[in-house]
């Protein structure tokens, strides 16, 4: 293979939008920028669909001060995709680039667009054309494997970590069953989050439900009564992909009518799985106040809840991404590691081993009886969480003597 000319980069951003992504964006084509050899940085418009489509944008001509507002803006500001590209859609996407005679491709993405960086590469290989293709990692999931976590998870984990904390404070003033369902389809890492919340011993969440152990129905109502005779009160956690004992999900189970998006993925979003549990418990216990949220989208790009550390990691990635390429000889995924309480290293890690592979919590950050999360847990992620967590407070509540009911 010829040497590989670096004078036009494309980046893309794929997946879901977070509070960060940008950063790595915006990282990226900074970076870019210090090569002499690099002299065209192009953007795909709405992931790899604007590949195919010949979308491109010239963010060679934006200035800096712009890039850097827009860092700190989440969501993805080229746009994003939900299109899971198979071989015959990769193929389109290299022929693409080698007409515009890219020699270096950045996506921004999850597990499908590792994925879809390991096709290209592949495919550029065969076709003996120069390409030096780096995947840069970013879900709010946290699922990625050898990451020791993603960017846009932290500053996801702070606002679902918020949204508990003030729903506790709700749920003590006026007394009843609280449960909210957070994302998070066969890793409860987000879900998981939300214990970071709490600060007295009596705070919800007080019971946590993740897709990585087996959800039982019947248990789920005898710890919600065993919680309410306890406290008086139940706050509840619950990842949408909670499943049962043969791996159906829960959502299906209770659910009269099944929806599939357009890869073939059961629907467990909207709303129906926190109304039917919320049902559940007021049919089976005979509860009248019971209420229910989903936190869908809102904890991916919400504006004024993000992690400093997750933006500067965010940064870093993208920044890393193109030194790695640029000076080095392969294809690959940009990894985060950890080094110590709290700092954090960069690899390029092989393609082969993140790309369309899925992490999950491990078992030591999750108690015996799959209702709550351990310290082991609570320390490695409050420090992601970032500076300037907010806190709550109560009355200490000295009570006066009885006059008339004594």
């Amino acid at each position: 293979m010829s040497k590989i000319d670096f004078s036009k980069v494309l980046i893309a951003q794929g997946g879901g939008p977070t509070a960060v992504i940008n950063q790595s964006l915006v990282g990226a084509v900074l970076e870019s920028r210090k090569f002499r050899v690099v002299d065209r940085i192009y953007g795909a418009y709405h992931g790899v669909r604007g590949i195919v489509n010949e979308d491109f944008v010239d963010l060679t001509q934006e200035t800096t001060h712009n890039l850097e507002m827009v860092a700190c803006t989440p969501s993805s500001a080229l746009g994003s995709t939900r299109d899971k590209p198979d071989l015959k859609y990769c193929h389109e996407i290299f022929e693409v680039l080698r007409a515009h005679e890219i020699g270096c491709f950045f996506y921004i993405g999850g597990n499908d667009s590792s994925d879809t960086v390991r096709i290209v590469s592949e495919e550029a290989i065969k076709a003996d054309y120069p390409l030096r293709v780096v995947h840069i990692p970013k879900t709010i999931d946290n699922d990625l494997m050898i990451n020791d976590h993603t960017p846009g998870f932290p500053s996801a984990a702070r606002w679902v970590a918020q949204a508990f904390a003030g729903a506790n404070l709700d749920n003590w003033a006026l007394p009843g069953v609280y449960i909210a369902v957070v994302m998070g389809r066969h890793a409860g890492f987000l879900t998981a989050a939300s214990a970071l919340g709490k600060k007295f011993p009596d705070d919800g969440p007080h019971l946590i439900y993740v897709p990585e152990r087996a959800f039982d129905t019947e248990r789920f109502l005898a710890d919600v009564k065993a919680t309410m005779d306890k406290y008086g009160r139940c706050v509840v956690a619950v990842s949408e992909g909670i499943s049962d004992e043969n791996h159906t999900p829960i959502a299906v189970k209770l659910a009269e009518q099944v929806e599939k998006d357009a890869h073939g993925n059961v629907h467990l979003g909207g709303g129906a799985l926190a109304d039917m549990l919320t049902e559940l418990v007021k049919t089976k216990l005979g509860l009248k106040r019971v209420r229910a949220d989903t936190f869908g989208y809102v904890q991916r790009s919400f504006v004024g809840c993000v992690s400093d550390v997750d933006q500067r990691e965010a940064r870093e990635v993208g920044e890393k991404a193109v030194q790695f390429a640029l000076w080095g000889d392969r294809d690959g995924s940009v990894t985060i590691h950890r080094t110590g309480f709290y700092s954090v290293d960069y690899r390029l890690t092989p393609l082969v081993e993140v790309a369309g592979k899925t992490k999950v919590m491990p078992a030591e950050f999750l108690t015996a009886d799959g209702t709550d999360v351990t310290d082991a847990f609570r320390l490695y992620l409050r420090p992601l969480l970032g500076s300037g967590m907010p806190d709550a407070y109560r009355l200490r509540l000295n009570p006066v003597a009885k006059k008339l009911r004594t």
